[in-house]
């Protein structure tokens, strides 16, 4: 199934064999210790570094649950008339999807996907860079897209990527779009990453957003026996980024847990909401 697609969910896997996806999970990692795949974004992908990079039609089938969660979570984060920044993802896609119903919003994307999420919502503004368009997630990247983010301020980013890291933080397998989320963050007076458990510990090509800048990581609760998810959720925790768990996407999950208050050396900026005419670029 992954040669013939290229990449495949747990989900997938586990409907296909009739077995449960803690059985696959097992059988996954042992197929990646022979070199056959690489587990990637709650499923598997064929081997290949950290250079390859699933299209969107593979990654939108991925971990979709976790996602779900993740936004739900996430767009608790939003109040009414505030101004941000949303990245290119499948994750942020599923949180523009909830935007559409927060009032005076005023979202800036180089998404094509975000913008669409929120084309119908009355009281969102979409504002869009400019760029050249990627069509592995349909974001707009380049010297137009970055150009178009200086002078812009906003209260917050919302970041999704390939791999996180406590020692690293956010990183991604695409240098155009590593610099584009680069100028998100600069952006923004606090950075909210949207990471799934399946991406935690993980480590790609380029850094997009080093660990003391992450303010929050908003991610699922990784499976029992994911040891490695769960210490890079204590290290990120260590290392004062502030954690909001979503439940394990299962009928009898309860609501989404906020993580011990981490040690922080420093107190969080207050989030600044700019009025509408300070996003126009200068």
């Amino acid at each position: 199934m992954v040669r013939a697609n290229g990449a495949v969910s747990l989900r997938e896997l586990a409907r296909v064999v009739q077995t449960s996806e803690v059985t696959v999970r097992r059988d996954v990692r042992a197929l990646e210790a022979e070199g056959l795949l690489d587990r990637r974004h709650g499923g598997a992908v064929l081997p290949g570094g950290f250079t390859r990079e699933s299209g969107f039609p593979q990654k939108s089938h991925l971990a979709t649950a976790e996602k779900t969660a993740i936004a739900d979570l996430a767009a608790t984060l939003v109040d009414e008339g505030e101004a941000i920044v949303v990245g290119a993802g499948t994750t942020t896609q599923e949180l523009a999807r909830r935007l559409a119903r927060v009032p005076g919003l005023t979202v800036v994307t180089n998404s094509l996907l975000v913008a669409q999420a929120l084309a119908h919502a009355n009281r969102v503004e979409v504002v869009m860079t400019g760029g050249t368009l990627r069509g592995s997630n349909y974001g707009l990247v380049g010297s137009g897209a970055e150009q178009s983010l200086q002078g812009l301020r906003v209260s917050r980013a919302f970041l999704s990527g390939a791999g996180l890291t406590a020692e690293r933080g956010l990183s991604t397998s695409n240098m155009l779009a590593a610099s584009v989320d680069r100028a998100l963050v600069q952006a923004a007076a606090e950075v909210v990453v949207l990471a799934d458990h399946t991406k935690l510990g993980s480590d790609t090509m380029f850094q997009t957003v080093p660990t003391d800048v992450i303010t929050h990581l908003v991610t699922d609760e990784p499976p029992a026996g994911e040891e490695r998810a769960a210490t890079e959720l204590q290290a990120l925790a260590d290392r004062g980024v502030q954690l909001a768990v979503a439940p394990a996407a299962c009928p009898d999950a309860g609501p989404p847990r906020e993580l011990p208050a981490p040690r922080r050396s420093h107190p969080l900026r207050p989030p600044t909401v700019p009025r509408l005419a300070d996003l126009r670029p200068h």
